[in-house]
C-alpha cells in the first residue's frame, strides 16, 4: 500500500466510475489508479479516526481489500469517492472495537477548528493538539461523527448517508461527542467563544 506522497498519480481519461467498472471486469490497474487519486483524502480519514498511524495503516488496508473485493455491488447514484470514504471509516471504527483499547495520540491541529480563537496563534496550536488528544478518547461512533461534521464540514444529511446511520443518530453522536469536547477542554476555551450546536448546518 503506497501512503500519501509516495507516488505520482498516473493521467487517465478515465472517470472514477469507469475505472471501477473496469476493475470490475479485470482491468487489473484500474483500481490503483482510484486509490492513488484519493490516497491523501483516505489516509487523512483513517489517521482522525484511528488511535495510531500504525491503526490507521492497518485500517485502511482491510479498507482497500474490501473495496476490491466489493467493487461488484458499487451503486451508481453515489460518488466512487464517498463509497471509498464510507468503507474506509468503516474499518477504522471495525479496529477499534477489536482493539478496545484507548489510547491518547495527538492529531495535526491544521484540521480542528471547534473551539478555535484565531486571536492568539499559539493558543490554536496548543488547543489543536488538546482537541486531538480528547477526539481519541471519544466512542468511536461519536469520533466519526464530530470527525465528519466538525473536521470536514459536511451536513448532517451528508454525514448521515456516508456512515450510513440516521441524520438524528448524527446529531445525537455530535452533541454528546461535542458536549465530551467542551468539557474536557473547558480550562482552555476563551471565555467568549460560543460553542455552537452540531447541526451541521454550513452545507445542506
Amino acid at each position: 500500500m503506497n501512503l500519501p506522497g509516495q507516488y505520482p498519480v498516473p493521467r487517465d481519461p478515465r472517470t472514477d466510475e469507469q475505472l471501477l467498472a473496469d476493475h470490475v471486469a479485470g482491468d487489473a490497474e484500474a483500481f490503483g489508479i482510484i486509490y492513488l487519486r484519493h490516497r491523501d483524502h483516505l489516509w487523512a480519514v483513517a489517521r482522525r479516526t484511528s488511535h495510531s498511524s500504525e491503526d490507521a495503516a492497518d485500517a485502511l488496508h482491510d479498507a482497500l481489500l474490501k473495496a476490491q473485493r466489493m467493487a461488484h455491488g458499487f451503486r451508481a447514484d453515489a460518488r466512487v469517492s464517498s463509497w471509498l470514504h464510507r468503507i474506509v471509516v468503516n474499518s477504522c471504527l471495525d479496529l477499534i472495537r477489536r482493539n478496545k483499547v484507548r489510547h491518547t495520540v495527538p492529531l495535526p491541529p491544521q484540521d480542528h477548528t471547534i473551539f478555535a480563537d484565531p486571536r492568539d496563534a499559539t493558543a490554536d496550536v496548543d488547543l489543536g493538539l488538546a482537541i486531538g488528544r480528547v477526539l481519541q478518547t471519544l466512542p468511536a461512533e461519536q469520533r466519526a461523527a464530530v470527525i465528519a461534521v466538525d473536521v470536514e464540514g459536511l451536513s448532517v444529511t451528508e454525514a448521515a448517508t456516508l456512515l450510513g446511520v440516521p441524520a438524528g443518530t448524527i446529531k445525537s453522536r455530535c452533541s454528546r461527542g461535542r458536549a465530551k469536547l467542551a468539557e474536557a477542554l473547558h480550562h482552555l476555551r476563551p471565555t467568549d467563544a460560543p460553542t455552537a450546536p452540531c447541526t451541521g448546518s454550513r452545507r445542506t
